[in-house]
């Protein structure tokens, strides 16, 4: 393919409003896109459902970022940590993937997330008693924010009075817009974090608790247990997974009920549709956007285009969700539809380990909003809300009013 990369234009609101439009044109120009993406770097778009699902299964197609040409990409880890930050289950590859997530779902079991259900309910609630009596609120920064961070706090079992530093490191961390981050602020904020899991893992070796983090620190196999740097990765990894993608969903997720009240109304009629909802969600407006990062470990053919070894391929689960060869009427919110096999999690040997958690907040979180906020609305029009610019899509606040709520 010889025509000149495509840029996405995250300097323009209306984009980054909604860049489905130009979406839907990249699909239709071909199912492998080049494109210039957020930061500026180049990557490889794969555009349609099916292609995308091979690319994610296919051997050739590495998640270790130390198999990519351009070296932007190493260089916005943290200098002095690098190879330990790649530590984790995204990260890698089989066998040190095979290894790692093992270990880890010994420990983050389907039990220990079903378990957290009445927590997670416990504390929607207590958020919504207090800014339920004041009829208008921020519902990213009051509600949807605090609610994940809450839930993996106590899930990794870090103390009530560190998780407003711990989510701020993260942030400096992760949440990059569309130009490329200061690498000054994220060398600092690895610092701070590393030592401070450093100093928390310390203390669940010598006091394990029942929490996510002790279970990590006991956790062995056939061959060993998780060293130092491991453990420091995958606590960043579950951290940064465990609750900026679900404060997208979980914004993105009322913000759409909110622009379609047919849906909205459906909803709150028949409250057992909140499942497929939530997977509805994540199809039309996923809080990873525009995809999932690989990278060619070889020369590699993807849908009838050569790529070359070390090229960056994203495959667009936001461009691929709308396919219409798989999804009927792709860019129309129906919370009833029944095929709805999305990519927002992923495929493959690194589908999201998370999910069943992102799953449960999501569905508590927005059907407590629905049952007790009575004639929700936002509190501004539709076009002034204000979007993340790259990668991690979701409102960056959600202003709305609705009927003063009693505590529960």
């Amino acid at each position: 393919m010889s025509r000149q990369p495509v840029l996405l234009p995250y300097a323009d609101p209306a984009f980054v409003a909604d860049p489905f439009p130009v979406y839907r044109q990249l699909r239709e120009d071909g199912p492998v896109r080049r494109a210039i993406i957020a930061g500026g770097l180049e990557a490889w778009l794969v555009t349609r459902y099916e292609d995308g699902l091979a690319a994610l299964s296919d051997p050739r197609l590495s998640s270790d970022v130390r198999d990519a040409s351009d070296p932007r990409l190493i260089e916005r880890l943290p200098a002095t940590d690098r190879e330990s930050v790649l530590r984790n289950m995204l990260r890698t590859d089989p066998p040190d993937h095979t290894r790692l997530r093992r270990l880890v779902s010994r420990a983050f079991t389907a039990h220990r997330v079903a378990r957290l259900r009445p927590r997670v309910q416990e504390i929607a609630d207590r958020l919504l008693d207090e800014i339920g009596p004041r009829g208008r609120a921020d519902l990213v920064g009051s509600y949807a924010l605090p609610l994940p961070v809450t839930v993996i706090g106590e899930l990794l079992g870090v103390p009530v009075t560190d998780r407003h530093d711990f989510q701020r490191w993260t942030d400096d961390m992760v949440l990059q817009g569309a130009e490329p981050p200061d690498p000054a602020r994220t060398e600092e904020a690895w610092r701070n974090l590393r030592g401070y899991l450093t100093g928390l893992i310390g203390a669940k070796r010598a006091r394990p608790g029942d929490d996510l983090l002790s279970a990590l620190v006991t956790a062995r196999d056939e061959k060993r247990s998780l060293d130092e740097d491991e453990l420091i990765a995958m606590a960043f990894l579950l951290l940064a997974a465990g609750y900026i993608t679900t404060v997208n969903l979980i914004g993105s997720g009322i913000a759409a009920l909110l622009a379609h009240p047919d849906q909205l109304r459906m909803l709150r009629d028949d409250p057992a549709l909140l499942p497929g909802a939530i997977e509805e969600f994540l199809r039309y407006d996923g809080p990873v956007n525009p995809g999932i990062a690989r990278f060619a470990r070889e020369d590699v053919t993807v849908a009838g285009v050569d790529i070359p070894r070390g090229a960056t391929v994203l495959v667009a689960s936001a461009i691929a969700d709308r396919d219409p060869d798989h999804f009927p009427e792709p860019d129309r919110l129906d919370i009833s539809r029944q095929d709805n096999a999305h990519l927002a999690f992923g495929h493959g040997i690194h589908y999201c380990l998370g999910a069943p958690l992102a799953r449960l907040e999501g569905q508590i979180a927005i059907g407590t909003v629905l049952r007790r906020l009575p004639r929700l609305a936002l509190a501004v029009p539709t076009e002034e809300l204000r979007w993340r610019p790259g990668g991690l899509r979701g409102p960056e606040r959600l202003p709305v009013t609705f009927t003063a709520d009693a505590p529960v």
